[in-house]
């Protein structure tokens, strides 16, 4: 019930997670991601453990192949799940368990892997890794882009209701967490997408005021700093 893209900026040492869903906050229980060390997307019939599990795998030393398939082992139900992973160096892993639901399949690319379950045909994870790669910009404009490019490419197979992005940089809190929990009659990656567009060109300052609030710019709002 879930397309996802997770990936790595070669630039700038940055880690993402994109992913929309017809169940209900799906960035919430599915995305995972840790500044210097890797991310995950922890799908299908969900067990949000494999998230951290995979990032202390990953933190220790372990390939995202070593810590994909270590989750694997260590969960007792591997069939129902799907993880996917990206480490420090770029390699990804997945894992897709023999009871996904409906059409599900993977795809991977430099610094990123896609994969679904409950997907209208089998070319949406190919289509967000091609979005991913062609596409200019940073960590989150390009997968917003790739978001896009599973609904455009026909997304899931019912319609999806929630959508997340998760960016890590260099501090041990999110650089972004953008999510849209729950809607009726409208895209959530539009939502989502919408949500970037206003939230990027103030990241960084979000970013300063956490670090040196006497350097950080005020937005000029009743109370600001």
């Amino acid at each position: 019930m879930t397309f996802s893209i997770v990936a790595r900026c070669a630039k700038t040492g940055q880690f993402g997670v994109a992913i929309s869903s017809s169940s209900p906050a799906v960035a919430a229980r599915c995305a995972w991601a840790k500044a210097g060390v890797g991310a995950v997307s922890t799908q299908n019939v969900t067990n949000p453990a494999l998230g951290a599990f995979v990032l202390e795998k990953l933190q220790s030393g372990a390939t995202a192949a070593e810590a994909v398939d270590a989750a694997r082992r260590h969960d007792a139900y591997p069939d129902y799940r799907q993880v996917l992973a990206v480490d420090a160096k770029g390699e990804t892993s997945i894992h897709s368990g023999t009871r996904a639901l409906g059409i599900w399949t993977s795809a991977t690319g430099k610094d990123c892997v896609a994969g679904g379950n409950l997907l209208a045909n089998d070319g949406i994870p190919s289509a967000m890794i091609a979005a991913f790669e062609s596409s200019d910009g940073s960590l989150g404009d390009r997968l917003i882009v790739a978001l896009k490019a599973a609904v455009e490419a026909g997304g899931e197979a019912g319609p999806v209701h929630s959508a997340g992005l998760l960016i890590v940089d260099r501090q041990s809190w999110p650089y972004a967490e953008l999510r849209i929990d729950w809607v009726d009659d409208t895209c959530p990656v539009a939502a989502v997408s919408r949500a970037w567009e206003i939230y990027q060109p103030e990241a960084d300052d979000y970013i300063t005021r956490a670090l040196d609030p006497q350097s950080a710019p005020s937005y000029g709002v009743p109370g600001d700093a």
